[in-house]
């Protein structure tokens, strides 16, 4: 199964492939989708459209996930950051993918066992789960494939929720 990690943003946006076979689970690509050299909000929006169709078109991942809005103090950095989510949102729905979303402390926590690790604890657990890789990645690439773990990690359990949700109760 391939998993497309997003972690929005208004400047970048990062991007994390993952591969899983059995109990096996790869990187097959990491980036961020460079958005602050736009003149205008609507070429920023643009450019981020075309980005996640470039990385949908190359990869065909079954599933998406991004990590959910948070609360900030700077309402203006809010909106933008939500603008980008909605164009993402819509670029997965016109693809059909099962989109999840986790918050940042779900992603965290499915990845270093603790919702509060800062940026750096993330990037070293995704090394160490991924495998280091020549060239540093991003923050942003690498929150993206945080992401793409968690939904990973977090699917059996869901598998078995549903299943027990779906069969009758015992009595």
């Amino acid at each position: 199964m391939i998993v497309l990690g997003i972690d929005p943003g208004s400047r970048y946006t990062g991007f994390g492939v993952v591969e899983q076979e059995g109990s096996r689970v790869r990187q097959l690509d990491a980036g961020r989708i460079a958005l602050a050299s736009e003149p205008t909000p609507a070429a920023r929006m643009a450019r981020l459209a075309e980005g996640v169709e470039e990385t949908l078109d190359r990869w065909q991942p079954a599933a998406a996930v991004l990590e959910s809005l948070f609360h900030g103090r700077n309402s203006r950095s809010l909106i933008a950051l939500a603008q980008a989510r909605g164009v993402i949102l819509s670029v997965l729905g016109r693809h059909g993918l099962d989109v999840r979303e986790f918050s940042p402390a779900e992603v965290k926590h499915a990845v270093c066992g603790s919702g509060r690790a800062d940026k750096t604890q993330v990037s070293r657990m995704v090394d160490v789960l991924l495998g280091p890789v020549p060239v540093r990645r991003s923050a942003d690439a690498s929150d993206a494939l945080a992401a793409a773990l968690c939904y990973l990690h977090r699917r059996p359990l869901e598998r078995v929720v549903k299943a027990a949700a779906a069969s009758p109760e015992r009595g």
